[in-house]
This record gives structure tokens, C-alpha cells and sequence, in this order.
């Protein structure tokens, strides 16, 4: 039996594709215009935390393949219904997790670095479920990269405190992530 089918391999193309091709620019493409402040503004925490431009851009990097080639599998409809639900769970736990984000913000002294790290390792942990059988390990180890990264206490201990620059990049960041609930895009 020929188990050619010109559908999976569009598929594969598409996302080796558009992984080489993550850049700004491209993710500017898919990426409404709030949500690409957002990720600017982590770009500048990275930056700021690890003092590497490249270890920065890197993580971000990987942010925007893993966001891409996810959208390509749900546009051709690739998740199967437990799969579906995994997802649903996943965006309602960003969703508390942009609450979140935003609460401690607003809140003086509410800031809780284990509240924030748990809630980025069971998201990581709720997506690596999600992809387990359309990603590849090396995306997998992408998904782990920008989570660890982002869930690291010391950054976001940094995140939260009182010093410049970064109270200037956690109001952007709220200030974007209000926007995207009240639109109903998160």
C-alpha cells in the first residue's frame, strides 16, 4: 500500500518552513499587533535579565515557531477531540494566567515568584501534552526552553520588583494582556 499523502507532506513543509523563517517580521504576520508588544516587552525582560542579546532573541525565537506551527496544525484541524480539550484547557490557563500576571501588578506586595513559576510549568506541561504527537523533540525541547526561561524565580522575581526598567515593562505587558481580555482574544 502507498502511504504517500500530498496533505501531510504540506503540512510538514509548511511548518519546517515556517520555523526556519521566525523572525519578527514573520511574526508580525501572524500576530496581532498587541500581542506582538507583548512579546517585545518580554524580548526587553529577557534581554535586561540575562544581559545576552542572543540567548534573548533565541527564547523568543522559539516562542514564535512553537506559536506558529501550533496555528498551522489547528488550521488543518490536526487535533484530535481529547486533544481539543487539552487545548481549551491550556488557553483557559494562560487566560488565569494573564489574571494573574496582572493582579500582582496591580496589587502592591500580592507578588508570589512560586504562584508564577508553578503556573508557567504546568502550562509548559499542559502543552507538551497537547503537541506530544504533532511536534517533533526538537520543538519539545523549544517549549521547554521558552517556559524554563520565563518561569525562572529569579526573573521574575526581578519582573516584580520596584527597579527600572522593569516596572516600565511589566505596565506594557498589563497594559497588553488588559487589552487582549477585554478584546476576548485571550
Amino acid at each position: 500500500m502507498d502511504s504517500f499523502n500530498s496533505k501531510d507532506i504540506a503540512l510538514r513543509t509548511q511548518k519546517k518552513l515556517l520555523s526556519k523563517m521566525a523572525s519578527k517580521t514573520l511574526a508580525h504576520l501572524f500576530i496581532d499587533d498587541t500581542s506582538g508588544a507583548i512579546l517585545d516587552e518580554f524580548y526587553r525582560v529577557s534581554k535586561e535579565f540575562t544581559g545576552n542579546r542572543g540567548e534573548s532573541q533565541k527564547v523568543l525565537k522559539n516562542l514564535v515557531k512553537i506559536a506558529v506551527k501550533i496555528g498551522v496544525l489547528f488550521r488543518h484541524q490536526q487535533f484530535s477531540a481529547d486533544e481539543l480539550r487539552l487545548a481549551e484547557d491550556f488557553k483557559r490557563r494562560l487566560r488565569r494566567g494573564a489574571l494573574t500576571v496582572i493582579s500582582f501588578h496591580e496589587v502592591a506586595f500580592t507578588f508570589e515568584p512560586g504562584v508564577m513559576s508553578d503556573s508557567l510549568t504546568e502550562s509548559r506541561d499542559l502543552l507538551l501534552r497537547l503537541v506530544a504527537a504533532h511536534l517533533t523533540p526538537k520543538s519539545h525541547g523549544r517549549i521547554k526552553h521558552v517556559f524554563n526561561h520565563f518561569a525562572n524565580p529569579d526573573l521574575l522575581t526581578k519582573l516584580y520588583g520596584p527597579e527600572e526598567p522593569y516596572t516600565s515593562h511589566r505596565q506594557k505587558i498589563c497594559d497588553g494582556l488588559n487589552k487582549l481580555l477585554e478584546d476576548g482574544t485571550l
